[in-house]
């Protein structure tokens, strides 16, 4: 391993030294900023229109025609690439959008991405509702998916740097919690649109603005981290709001970290070239790999076509929608369990045990469908029943683990200096992976039929198994001292270049992380 390398930032451990609460202040920029969540997941959520037969004989007739023929395949009704372009396009253009969010993030702080992405969400939410044509429609989606690429880029990063360490994991769900509230909301609009014909679908796809609204304002109005404070040179009103959102004068411990990470990152001119250093090659692995993973578990598929996948089992369309709105309330319940466990169990162990459970509830739907589930017939009362019911579960264990924990974890580990280098690799991987499993899925559902549940089986027992052995625990590691969380790993440990820390923290120190309760 290579020698004589200069400390990364944080230069002692402090943890045991910081002060602060839950204040009024982080509750309310939490809440604020989490909204960005809720814009998210209404987005998923309300791609559901693509059920209603107005919104289907207006832009995409040939699946209105198709829909309605019962000598074709239950499982390819829908199998249509300008139809699969109209949810996908979205997280296109945000994969591509969030690349240009990390200078904006960085330079001009979280705020400013904040609320760059609130006004694009407002712009693409008057597209889509006043939509006359495709090309308005895909326009609009663009547009939204340009908030996303900024939303998803900063809420996360100033969720964790507002959250005290110690609370840093229940709030920084804020994010999910407000996404899976956006999918419950989306899937009650959705239900209730459907019966407004022929312009139902407008007010779905308009009432976005609502949130997006609150966004904006939230953005002009909250303060700025101190972490980008400091690290843009406003070092004393950095001071000052961490002080505020501590409820304490006394911060000295975290404000010195906070300096001293902020001396290393003003020092980093080219963050993504840093990012791909030897010394920053396990937080590289973890921004590639989670988001790409939580992705992969097929959650999306599910939520962005539920209504279509339901009806493809022969649901009715009221059914179908009932049962998306079904599934979407109780990922926002589960969510609320990760919440309240995740500080006191750990992020390891909701992934795993969650992963586990989405491995069986995918094999049983799929067997199931294998069973009792013809191309060209409908499940039974019975059947259909257990699918939903197996689905629910499905949701409840992602709920507590990959949803939330696939966004917590990346934005967490990252030192100063690559932070919104890193988020904005989370985000594009994240709306890639994205992309290409909304672009694909109808296709993939044509061609394997049952079997797409066995496809996103395996890809959770891969991400299971990736957990357990080269994920840290990073409950209760303040945000600035994760650099020495790697060199006590394992597998990181024999990776890492060696970093000569003080007090003998590094790698072959004696002084484990275990006063913050530190293990593989």
């Amino acid at each position: 391993m290579a020698g004589g390398m200069a400390p990364l930032g944080v230069k002692k451990e402090r943890a045991a030294e910081y002060k602060g609460q839950m204040t009024l202040a982080v509750a309310m920029a939490c809440v604020v900023a989490a909204i960005g969540g809720s814009i998210f997941g209404y987005d998923i959520g309300i791609s559901g229109v693509n059920t209603m037969d107005p919104f289907l004989e207006r832009f995409f007739p040939a699946v209105f025609r198709r829909k309605n023929l019962v000598s074709l395949n239950n499982y390819c009704k829908y199998d249509n690439q300008a139809l699969s372009a109209f949810t996908s396009i979205l997280y296109l253009s945000g994969q591509v959008s969030t690349l240009a969010a990390a200078p904006v993030t960085r330079n001009y702080g979280r705020r400013a991405s904040i609320i760059c992405g609130g006004i694009s969400f407002l712009i693409g939410a008057a597209l889509n509702a006043a939509a006359v044509n495709l090309t308005t429609l895909i326009l609009g989606r663009v547009m939204l998916g340009v908030g996303i690429g900024f939303g998803n880029q900063a809420v996360p990063l100033y969720l964790s740097e507002m959250a005290p360490a110690h609370l840093r994991g229940g709030l920084n769900m804020m994010f999910q919690l407000a996404t899976t509230l956006g999918i419950f909301s989306a899937n009650m609009i959705n239900y209730g649109t459907q019966k407004i014909k022929p312009w139902g679908w407008r007010l779905s796809l308009g009432l976005v603005a609502a949130p997006a609204l609150l966004m904006t304002v939230g953005g002009i109005l909250l303060p700025e981290t101190p972490n980008s404070l400091i690290e843009r040179g406003r070092v004393e009103e950095g001071r000052r709001v961490l002080e505020l959102i501590r409820g304490t004068a006394d911060v000295d411990a975290e404000f010195t970290d906070m300096a001293e990470a902020s001396e290393l990152a003003n020092t980093i001119k080219h963050p993504f070239r840093n990012i791909l250093e030897r010394r920053n090659r396990p937080q590289l692995v973890m921004a590639v790999c989670m988001p790409a993973f939580q992705v992969l578990t097929g959650i999306n598929s599910i939520l962005f076509y539920a209504p279509v996948l339901f009806q493809s089992m022969g649901f009715g369309a009221s059914w179908s929608l009932y049962s998306s709105m079904l599934t979407g309330a109780v990922l926002l319940f589960s969510t609320l369990i990760s919440i309240a466990t995740v500080d006191r169990l750990g992020r390891r162990k909701l992934l795993i045990s969650g992963g586990i459970q989405m491995i069986v509830c995918q094999v049983i739907v799929a067997a199931i469908l294998a069973v009792k589930f013809d191309a060209d017939k409908h499940l039974s009362r019975g059947c259909s029943i257990a699918v939903v019911f197996v689905i629910c579960l499905f949701m409840l264990a992602f709920g507590w683990s990959w949803g939330p924990l696939g966004w917590t974890v990346p934005s967490e580990i990252f030192a100063l200096e690559t932070r919104s280098a890193g988020q904005s690799i989370t985000v594009a991987v994240n709306l890639f992976f994205t992309f290409i499993i909304a672009q694909a899925f109808l296709s993939l559902l044509c061609a394997f039929k049952f079997a797409i549940f066995i496809f996103f089986a395996a890809w959770i027992a891969v991400m299971t198994a990736f957990v357990y052995v080269f994920l840290p625990e990073t409950k209760g590691v303040p945000i600035e001292q994760m650099v020495l969380l790697w060199s006590k790993h394992g597998f990181w440990k024999n990776v890492m270049p060696d970093m000569p820390l003080e007090d003998g923290w590094g790698p072959g120190g004696d002084r484990a992380l275990t006063d913050i309760n530190i293990h593989k």
